[in-house]
């Protein structure tokens, strides 16, 4: 996830593995610090490798389980019938797996549910389909493959994952670059990239290079991530922003602008090359910490506001190794903290109530953040 290199792979092995044994030795910290005046609440415990959250229009939270399995929780409890059970078909070694949901936004009409995940037939690749609900479950074989990746090959790192729908009611999809950088720049895979389908999986004609690429690979909406691990639309702008982990220096957050090169492997952060477009927020790696990954991401436009003023129209981002969330005033270009010690957090989302949940993957656990 980290690096490309083998040295450095090396390195950040021992001391990832350094953190999984201080997990195993010591117990999981619960509560972490928030601002005064918002409340911490456990929601859920003992997921299992949770790596996707995602929020029905009706309330109900939707996690992704690596391993191939969807569940849900209602009020606080973890129904114990899984929504989606597709673990034979999911290979989830490494960063594999069971890695993006997003619900139709005609959902409560339709019932289609969007997954992505790494299939192993009929050579391990990444894929995303749809499948249709049937209240707490979905239909058997109702699953309509929508687009499939080129092969996986060797490599089990730098598959990113999320989905997610535009306000132009496309489906747009983050690939990570498959643990081969120059995949990025290349457009004759979609790997490194953001894609940009129609709901059904046809590929729409004005996306920036469907005349220049061929094929599935017209579905290209922009290039030059490494692993684009989460993405969020804010509702009202339609602005798409990304969190990119980066390799060895920056962690980036990226406005997505169709046809735009966001420079990988070429550039890691800002840069003055006038061909690739520069991230909005840029962090350096921590040097006190065994890795640093960027996760996230939620804008906080919610249909109903619960927190101050000004938070509204915030955009809130984490870190896996860090601990910490932030949140990025667009009016100021500013970030600010919110929260600490967090956990090794892989997503959160605004539900429309205005609660914030995060999503941890050490202890499984779910919070929910309001105010008061």
């Amino acid at each position: 996830m980290y690096s490309n290199q083998f040295s450095a792979r090396i390195k950040k092995f021992i001391k990832c593995s350094i953190v999984v044994v201080a997990i195993v030795l010591f117990p999981v910290q619960t509560y972490a610090a928030v601002p005064s005046g918002f409340s911490q609440k456990v929601v859920a415990e003992n997921l299992v490798n949770p790596t996707r959250l995602v929020i029905a229009p009706d309330g109900r939270v939707f996690i992704a389980e690596q391993a191939g399995l969807i569940k849900i929780v209602e009020k606080g409890t973890v129904l114990s019938q899984p929504f989606l059970d597709i673990a034979t078909r999911v290979d989830s070694q490494g960063e594999r797996g069971l890695l993006g949901i997003a619900f139709d936004p005609n959902f409560l009409v339709n019932q289609w549910v969007y997954v992505f995940y790494t299939s192993k037939s009929p050579v391990i690749h990444n894929r995303v389909s749809r499948f249709k609900a049937n209240g707490d479950t979905v239909l058997p074989d109702s699953e309509d493959v929508l687009l499939d990746i080129q092969p996986s090959g060797s490599s089990k790192e730098h598959n990113a994952g999320a989905i997610g729908f535009g306000a132009d009611g496309k489906l747009y999809i983050a690939v990570g670059d498959g643990g081969v950088a120059s995949n990025a720049q290349s457009l004759a895979n979609l790997k490194g990239k953001m894609l940009r389908i129609n709901k059904d999986g046809s590929i729409p004609t004005d996306n920036p290079f469907y005349n220049s690429a061929s094929g599935v690979n017209r579905a290209i909406w922009a290039k030059g991530l490494r692993n684009p691990y989460n993405f969020d639309v804010q509702p009202g702008s339609g602005r798409i922003y990304v969190n990119d982990v980066g390799e060895d220096s920056w962690e980036e957050v990226n406005q997505i602008i169709k046809g735009a090169n966001y420079g990988w492997p070429i550039k890691e952060g800002k840069s003055t090359d006038t061909r690739f477009r520069n991230p909005i927020i840029v962090y350096p790696h921590a040097t006190n910490l065994p890795c640093t990954a960027i996760i996230g991401s939620a804008f906080y436009n919610p249909i109903k506001d619960e927190f101050p003023k000004d938070y509204v129209g915030d955009y809130f981002y984490g870190d896996f190794c860090g601990g910490w969330i932030r949140r990025y005033d667009i009016a100021t270009n500013k970030s600010v903290s919110f929260a600490t010690g967090m956990g090794q957090m892989v997503d959160f989302q605004t539900a429309p109530d205005g609660t914030l949940y995060v999503l941890r993957k050490d202890g499984g656990i779910l919070y929910s953040i309001t105010f008061p």
